[in-house]
């Protein structure tokens, strides 16, 4: 992971401290008890249980620095509430006679099927710095889409 920084909300950032105590003090100690066990049953070339417990350490290793490197880079979002779309907003737009919500988050939090989309999309990145009544531009595959903000919250 590189050292771009990682905008969340004080919870997600919680969650991601619980996530890692879990993972140092429970899992990995869990996967280490199964490795040893996996040894102790012989022959490790034909021990499919030894081989599992390794990938699944391998694999929670990795979560483990991947977290750690998103905690060292985090900044919190304490914005929202302003004129300008900026993260940690709240938005209303018009698409095609259609209203929708966003919240602007960062890309841990992101979940476009519940209106959090991230600051570094296509979407929420045309977003930043508009205001009410801005129309934007969107390039799409499909090709160009028009929003229109309606509220800023």
């Amino acid at each position: 992971m590189s050292d771009q920084t990682q905008y969340m909300t004080l919870e997600k950032l919680e969650e991601l401290k619980v996530e890692l105590q879990n993972l140092k003090l429970k899992e990995l100690p869990k996967i280490a008890k199964r490795i040893d066990d996996a040894r102790q049953m012989g022959d490790l070339s034909e021990n499919a249980e030894y081989h599992q417990a390794r990938e699944d350490m391998a694999w929670m290793q990795s979560r483990v620095k991947e977290i750690e490197a998103i905690l060292d880079n985090a900044e919190i979002i304490t914005t929202g509430g302003t004129a300008t779309v900026e993260l940690g907003s709240f938005i209303i737009v018009k698409v095609n006679n259609e209203k929708r919500e966003y919240t602007i988050v960062g890309a841990q939090e992101a979940d476009p099927a519940s209106g959090r989309i991230s600051n570094e999309s296509p979407l929420g990145n045309a977003f930043l710095g508009r205001k009410k009544g801005d129309r934007v531009d969107i390039k799409l595959p499909s090709g160009v889409q028009e929003y229109k903000i309606i509220e800023v919250r």
